[in-house]
């Protein structure tokens, strides 16, 4: 079983920055490709970004693309975001997610354990 919490969102005008973290109580953190997804008011949840669990490969939506950087710290059972040069349409609760295996794709269902989300809001 994989537990997830997210933590650093808030209010930041835009323009600014922001940095996500989502920590894994889990034992098998280190096998989990993970990735982050957001959701705004009134749409679907998106796909931002993931990252295998042993070499790394990153891969990210086009919206966030440069702007956007995820990294892990397998020993810390750790993922993270960086966000930079925020946008309001960046406005959203932002979920990260374990995949089912080493490598997972941009689609949700190939995640298994989700967190319980944290509020970004960007201020124009």
């Amino acid at each position: 079983q994989v537990q997830l919490v997210e933590s650093g969102g808030g209010l930041v005008q835009a323009g600014g920055s922001l940095r996500l973290s989502c920590a894994s109580s889990g034992r098998t953190f280190s096998m989990h490709a993970m990735g982050w997804f957001r959701q705004a008011p009134g749409k679907e949840r998106e796909f931002v970004a993931r990252i295998s669990s042993r070499d790394l490969r990153t891969y990210y939506a086009y919206s966030v693309t440069g702007r956007f950087r995820i990294s892990r710290d397998n020993a810390k059972s750790t993922v993270y975001l960086q966000m930079n040069s925020l946008k309001a349409e960046d406005t959203a609760v932002y979920y990260c997610a374990a995949g089912r295996g080493a490598v997972a794709g941009s689609e949700f269902d190939e995640y298994d354990y989700w967190g319980q989300g944290t509020q970004v809001t960007v201020s124009a």
